[in-house]
């Protein structure tokens, strides 16, 4: 393999149109954290990389390093999420999930856990077992944990001791076993007003997934 090119495993968080037919597209991966890199003729109809440099294609990445940028060459995409193509609420919740992720990754930072975390929660808003704003609780503290930013139960009030054990499970148990639980009416209700709290206090930013996610969740 050419010096110059490099192989990663991750997914795609978001792209932004470079003239007419190239994409500026950022990946979160396994190997190098966040990086940015040119999709080159990706808006074309017929395209090589065309539809794989999408937001959720996760999969496989061949790039060429240039100077002052990655340029994707070739993908071998393992899941494109294709429900959420189908299901508006869906790619909702992704794509707060995407946003989000894009908040807390840094560049070339490793970001093994948060990709590990991103990836799992997607997989579970395709789940129809799984209450989706449960999903959203669950990603939200953990990625509040995996940042290292969790500061711990806000204490303006009692909780309900099941919210408290949701809570430690979440903290301390390892990513792909997070989405085994689910929680009662009322425990769910407080777990969402948490991380409103937690969201406020840490989210700098508008998040513009987030007001039409509201709209499903209301």
């Amino acid at each position: 393999m050419n010096d110059n090119q490099v192989i990663v495993k991750g997914i795609v968080i978001k792209h932004i149109p470079v003239g007419e037919t190239d994409l500026a597209v950022t990946l979160l991966t396994l190997e190098r954290g966040k990086i940015s890199a040119f999709a080159r003729g990706a808006k074309k109809p017929n395209g090589k990389l065309t539809g794989n440099v999408e937001p959720f294609c996760f999969g496989t990445f061949k790039l060429y390093e240039g100077r002052t940028s990655y340029n994707i060459m070739e993908t071998d995409i393992d899941n494109y999420f294709e429900s959420f193509r189908q299901d508006l609420e869906g790619a909702c919740y992704g794509t707060f999930f995407l946003e989000l992720a894009d908040y807390y990754s840094r560049e070339n930072n490793d970001e093994k856990q948060l990709l590990a975390l991103l990836y799992q929660s997607l997989r579970a808003l395709e789940n129809k077992s799984f209450d989706r704003k449960l999903v959203r609780c669950i990603y939200e503290i953990k990625a509040l944990v995996i940042n290292g930013e969790y500061p711990g139960v806000p204490n303006n009030r009692d909780w309900n001791e099941s919210t408290l054990y949701a809570l430690d499970f979440i903290v301390n148990t390892p990513v792909n076993k997070l989405y085994t639980f689910k929680v009662s009416g009322q425990v769910l209700e407080e777990m969402i007003l948490i991380t409103s709290i937690y969201r406020k206090s840490f989210i700098d930013k508008k998040l513009n997934s987030l007001e039409m996610l509201s709209t499903f969740e209301m």
